[in-house]
């Protein structure tokens, strides 16, 4: 059951960034490197904490991808959790609920919110980074 549950978050993760690959923002799966190479490097950041299995997660998606293809977000990382496989790094982001968007300038976290599926809220969010 453990393994069918890991094969299917793992396909969960594929289906999720395929469409984010045409996108203009770079998008990555979330692990502790990436998020300091990012804040190393001053980037924008998104770290987008999702579960498969979870219908708010997957109401934000398509906004997160139609939003990170405009131009504007262009250098925004994005950066994909999931929130069952990655609960122990989660924990230095104190990222409690699935559904949760943080957003960094650098290393600096600048705003999160939890559960919004609302794309003018997301959009705002987002904006925060630029």
């Amino acid at each position: 059951m453990t393994r069918v549950r890991t094969l299917l978050a793992g396909l969960a993760v594929l289906l999720l960034l395929v469409p984010a690959a045409a996108s203009a923002a770079e998008w990555k799966a979330y692990s502790p490197e990436a998020l300091t190479a990012a804040q190393s490097a001053g980037k924008p950041i998104l770290v987008d904490v999702f579960a498969a299995w979870c219908p708010t997660c997957r109401a934000q998606n398509p906004i997160l991808v139609k939003l990170t293809s405009e131009p504007k977000y262009k250098d925004l990382v994005v950066l994909k959790a999931d929130f069952d496989q990655d609960k122990d790094a989660l924990k230095v982001l104190r990222v409690q609920s699935q559904s949760t968007l943080i957003v960094f300038k650098g290393d600096k976290e600048l705003d999160r919110s939890v559960g919004s599926t609302d794309p003018v809220a997301i959009e705002g969010l987002l904006d925060l980074t630029l």
